[in-house]
């Protein structure tokens, strides 16, 4: 059910994409979109790992760089019967954690530098079986396709206002755009796209917490982690994070930032999810 509601929103906002196109250009633009559509799915279906990794910079991590973090990740992947992802390596103090990669076979786990010296082993731990339960279930692609997607949209729609200002939006006849139809693709198209991306979030984040607490049997410490995490992003936002892609990471790293970027975050509230992770220690002790 959950792959069938990502599909369905996945192509609500390729849909709104073209919606875009055909207002600015009419049925030629609604094809162009279409077809950008179709080739921006197509190119980060193969390439969504590497996308990822190069926004924030990642760098690779050797076993003899950090052999106690690939023993770690050895022994949750076994234990979750997952392949060993590739392992990178973000260089900013602000700790934060990110998966990525199409499916099991083709994944990569980046984690910051902060991360690696602020949590302790069973936190990490927590941490990185979050990230492997993403993987699993395919979050890792759904959500670089629909950042991919949303930040299109956003280009699309700042192109189409700079347009509406100087006049220079016309369908194939070569007539002006409806002026009102246009500000309201310019308004209220990156915000359904920012809405559709929330909503393909928040709901995983909380199955990634179940599963990782099932894979790392201490759902406890993935609360710790959750709470260490948030208190400190809540103060310093990391470099280079931007609204479409906040929602690979297991904490919004834009936290801090305030105003729409916070109002709008991909995650649900830590207190919540710590609170779900609680209930699920319950249950484990109860058994």
């Amino acid at each position: 059910m959950n792959r069938v509601k990502s599909v369905m929103l996945l192509t609500l906002l390729s849909v709104i994409l073209m919606a875009i196109g055909g207002v600015v250009g009419g049925r030629s633009g609604a094809f162009t979109m279409l077809l950008i559509s179709f080739a921006m799915n197509f190119y980060t279906y193969w390439n969504c790992d590497k996308m990822a990794l190069r926004a924030y910079n990642a760098q690779p991590l050797s076993e003899s760089d950090v052999p106690e973090l690939y023993q770690l990740v050895r022994d949750l992947t076994e234990r979750a019967h997952m392949p060993m992802p590739r392992l990178y390596v973000i260089p900013t103090d602000v700790p934060n954690a990110f998966a990525t990669g199409r499916n099991e076979n083709h994944a990569a786990v980046a984690v910051t530098e902060g991360i690696l010296s602020m949590l302790d082993r069973d936190e990490l731990a927590g941490v990185l079986s979050h990230e492997l339960s993403h993987i699993r279930h395919r979050d890792t692609l759904i959500m670089t396709l629909a950042a991919s997607i949303a930040t299109a949209i956003s280009y699309i729609a700042n192109a189409a206002q700079w347009l509406a200002i100087f006049g220079g939006a016309r369908d194939e006849e070569g007539r002006n755009s409806n002026p009102i139809a246009l500000l309201v693709t310019i308004v209220v198209a990156p915000l359904a796209a920012t809405l559709i991306q929330l909503a393909l979030s928040r709901s995983r984040e909380f199955m990634a917490d179940a599963s990782g607490a099932a894979i790392s049997g201490k759902p406890l410490a993935l609360a710790s982690a959750l709470e260490k995490l948030d208190a400190y992003a809540h103060h310093k936002v990391m470099a280079d994070a931007k609204p479409a892609t906040s929602g690979l990471f297991i904490i919004n790293p834009l936290a801090g930032a305030g105003g729409v970027a916070n109002l709008f975050s991909t995650h649900p509230s830590t207190e919540e999810r710590v609170e779900k992770l609680r209930e699920i220690a319950a249950q484990m002790h109860s058994f």
